[in-house]
């Protein structure tokens, strides 16, 4: 139905920078929430920046996770279907590994079918 393919993960300093990028493709009608959740080693996933839109595609809303207020800043390109996550000011404790989300609608097996699809997660890896 709908795919994610996730890149930018790597290993960087305390302090440092990396910029992530999930691309979604297939049976796509309309994208409802996308956005980025992650999971650290021995604790569940969290969710880390949220994008919402309409049916339309029109701007809904943006939510972050507290821990990552004024560091991270998430985007979307709505022509290619991409969601980025922008990491600055980067921490230890930031280190798991990150997940593209993706919500909506899509075209088959049936129109208006609604999906939940996930990436195959990226490592991101800060070290102090």
């Amino acid at each position: 139905q709908v795919q994610l393919v996730e890149s930018g993960g790597g290993l960087v300093q305390a302090g440092g920078s990396l910029r992530l990028s999930c691309a979604a493709s297939g049976s796509i009608f309309s994208i409802n929430a996308m956005g980025w959740y992650r999971q650290a080693p021995g604790k569940q996933r969290e969710s880390v920046a949220v994008m919402t839109s309409d049916i339309a595609g029109n701007y809904g809303s943006t939510n972050y996770a507290d821990s990552v207020k004024g560091r991270f800043t998430i985007s979307r390109d709505n022509a290619k279907n991409t969601v980025y996550l922008q990491m600055n000011s980067l921490k230890p404790e930031d280190t798991a590994v990150y997940y593209c989300n993706a919500r909506g609608l899509a075209t088959s097996p049936i129109p208006y079918n609604p999906y939940d699809s996930w990436g195959q997660g990226t490592q991101v890896t800060v070290s102090s």
